[in-house]
């Protein structure tokens, strides 16, 4: 797992793109604190060297397995200790997720994301979600999958499926997460990320923003996505979205600005990545989404519902896009 503090990648014109994975906290924080329209403009022109800046991915989560979770996580409605009205569920039938699949790429996605509310899989549950990614990739999408902790084993045998991205999120920074969870360590988090890539999955791996955290929390979010041994591909931003019944219900509202501070500063750090612009965008203004594509987000959720919480319509994400010229798609 050892790299280099600094590597090069090229991008689509052959030019050189430092990747560096020593970033201290200090320089994370002075990014934040730059008059917003320097730090755009620093995103912008690393988002430019890599991506083309008028295309954005998409992807579809389906919640595969609801509720019933026996993790404590603040945020989450899925929690079998918060009264969210969030029923628990079994883990549903293979042909329906295909069926779902099928609806997603004909709405212009690209990768299909599946997430259980497990702490940890069940094998004989792995083998029939191993089920749903091999159908998934035989609709010709790419496969995505959030199960929780994962051991060795439950590793290789979703490599050998086939599937493509393992998210699992950090959700904050090390310092803050006990304020948000208590029945995971933060390690366990970064354990199942070194499996995921020792095993040749791509990771998905991300945070929220919006609960409760200072900015110095925020930037310890983006110094360990920035300093793991290989960047993420896929680095999703979440807005918390606010649940009744959660312990994070009646937090304050993050500013929009603070928020795509937070989306220019992923990219600046992580120049290759794919930075998702996720949860709460149903509660953003479109002018703050053309913001967040401006400071480098340049992959969305699309459909009805993240999970168990809305996001916006697919009329709504075409009709924001035709106004910014911005081209939706794959890579």
């Amino acid at each position: 797992m050892n790299q280099p503090a600094t590597e090069t990648m090229r991008d689509a014109q052959g030019a050189a793109v430092p990747l560096r994975h020593d970033w201290s906290r200090d320089e994370i924080e002075a990014l934040f604190a730059l008059p917003l329209n320097d730090l755009l403009f620093r995103a912008q022109s690393v988002h430019r060297s890599v991506f083309d800046p008028n295309r954005v991915q998409l992807s579809t989560l389906l919640s595969i397995k609801t509720g019933g979770c026996p993790e404590d996580c603040a945020y989450c409605p899925q929690s079998a200790r918060y009264k969210t009205g969030v029923e628990a569920e079994r883990l549903l039938a293979v042909d329906a997720v295909l069926e779902a699949a099928a609806r997603a790429k004909a709405g212009g996605a690209t990768r299909f994301c599946m997430g259980a509310a497990w702490r940890s899989p069940r094998d004989r549950d792995l083998e029939t979600v191993c089920e749903m990614i091999e159908g998934v990739k035989g609709l010709g999408l790419e496969t995505c999958v959030t199960l929780g902790m994962l051991s060795d084993a439950q590793t290789k045998r979703l490599a050998d499926a086939g599937l493509d991205y393992y998210n699992h999120n950090i959700d904050t920074s090390e310092e803050y997460y006990g304020e948000i969870i208590t029945t995971r360590e933060y390690q366990d988090r970064l354990d199942t990320l070194e499996r995921v890539r020792e095993a040749g999955i791509h990771v998905c791996c991300g945070g929220i923003v919006g609960m409760g955290e200072s900015r110095g929390d925020r930037a310890g979010m983006l110094q360990t996505l920035a300093n793991l041994p290989r960047h993420p591909e896929s680095v999703p931003i979440n807005l918390l979205v606010q649940v009744e019944g959660t312990p994070l219900h009646g937090q304050d509202v993050l500013d929009p600005i603070e928020f795509v501070r937070s989306i220019a500063v992923a990219r600046i750090l992580m120049p290759v990545s794919f930075v998702r612009l996720s949860a709460g965008r149903e509660h953003m203004s479109d002018e703050a989404q053309a913001l967040c594509f401006h400071a480098g987000a340049n992959s969305i959720f699309c459909g009805p519902r993240l999970l168990t919480t809305p996001n916006p319509a697919r009329d709504r994400d075409a009709a924001l896009f035709e106004r910014l010229g911005i081209e939706a798609g794959g890579a």
